[in-house]
């Protein structure tokens, strides 16, 4: 498998070549099931310029016996390499960290105590991200093949649960949706200053959240010119909002979420809304955010009455937030912005990776936004 490794840097330049395998030092070696989804896709692109992880496994049950780069041509002369199947359990024996990229309820179905045991594995589906099994069947509907495992499964948002994430054999990598709208409301929340049962949460995401298989409803006449609500008061990804926002006030929380589909490949939009639960100013709202994010490497707290845009955290690891005193209606507007591929899925996947194995936790995500 080939990989880049880094040969220079100078202040926050870097310079690449492409190599073979690396005979100077030992890699970790990962596996990768799913990997031609688009999230699937976007682990192998950030692992290829990963200075520590080689890539071993590119499993797809779609594609078994094809070229990577006949699939992907954007990898072309840079992978070799043929789709793999997805056995977990052989692939557990050849890498350290297996990635699942996969629908809901495969990574359940075959994951074991014997696989945990040899290999971390960091789910990109929502099989772990929801504690109560009964909750997670009611929404997804579908049996969990693995509850054994649920318990111990680290909810992989690296800002909040970072030294649990550490310690951990399995993660459950958050949702697109989730991670935007937890980090645009956690830090007002964890502080008191909204009220938990006020929470309305206005979402728009690009085409790719829907995933590679082919839709009616995201064909590009369907989807060009156009913009719409889907899964109003029923989106899959509302009780896990829900649970991780319960986490941080400590208490039960019931929101209304609803997602629009919008005209873009790429990108999440998050707009939130809450009642004060008392009179505050601009500096002591911005005080709480700085308190949770100010030493963050990938959430960055925007200017005064400055609004995140997808356009500036395209292709990147970064979350834009910011917020808006409505004095006139005691209410706060809390917004977010993300690439819903990269700290939506594949980004956030490589960064638990990195604390899981104790690298600096923004190697291989040091893409600057894209820009136009």
């Amino acid at each position: 498998m080939y990989y880049y490794k880094e040969i220079k840097r100078t202040n926050s330049q870097y310079f690449f070549v492409l190599t073979g395998k690396s005979e100077e030092k030992k890699m970790i070696k990962a596996g990768i099931i799913g990997a031609t989804g688009y999230a699937g896709s976007e682990i192998v692109r950030l692992l290829l310029g990963h200075k520590e992880v080689e890539i071993k496994w590119l499993g797809s049950r779609s594609y078994v016996g094809k070229k990577y780069a006949g699939i992907y041509q954007n990898f072309c002369e840079l992978i070799d390499e043929e789709c793999l199947d997805d056995n977990m359990e052989e692939l557990a024996r050849q890498v350290d960290v297996i990635f699942t990229a996969t629908p809901q309820g495969l990574c359940a179905s075959l994951i074991n105590e014997e696989i945990l045991s040899q290999a971390k594995v960091i789910d990109l589906s929502a099989d772990f991200r929801i504690k109560d099994v009964k909750k997670y069947e009611e929404w997804y509907g579908i049996e969990h093949k693995a509850p054994q495992f649920i318990e111990e499964a680290v909810y992989g948002l690296c800002e909040i649960n970072r030294e649990d994430i550490k310690k951990a054999r399995l993660i459950a990598n958050p949702g697109c949706y989730p991670t935007c709208s937890t980090l645009s409301i956690y830090p007002l929340l964890k502080e008191g200053m909204i009220d938990p049962n006020t929470i309305i949460i206005d979402a728009k995401s690009g085409t790719s959240g829907a995933g590679r298989g082919a839709k009616v409803d995201n064909l590009f006449c369907e989807v060009n010119e156009n913009i719409k609500a889907y899964g109003v008061a029923t989106h899959r990804h509302t009780p896990e909002i829900e649970d991780q926002l319960g986490n941080a006030c400590g208490q039960e929380v019931r929101i209304n979420f609803t997602p629009h589909l919008i005209p873009m490949n790429r990108g999440i939009l998050v707009t939130a809304y809450a009642s004060l639960t008392q009179e505050v100013s601009y500096e002591e709202v911005k005080a709480a955010y700085d308190k949770y994010y100010a030493k963050e490497r990938f959430v960055r707290v925007l200017d005064k009455d400055v609004c995140p845009q997808t356009k500036w955290v395209e292709g990147s690891n970064y979350v834009d937030v910011n917020f808006k005193i409505d004095p006139r209606t005691n209410r706060v507007i809390m917004m977010g912005a993300l690439d819903n591929i990269v700290k939506g899925a594949a980004g956030q996947a490589v960064q638990n990776m990195n604390l899981l194995f104790g690298f600096d936790e923004a190697e291989g995500l040091y893409q600057i936004p894209m820009c136009p």
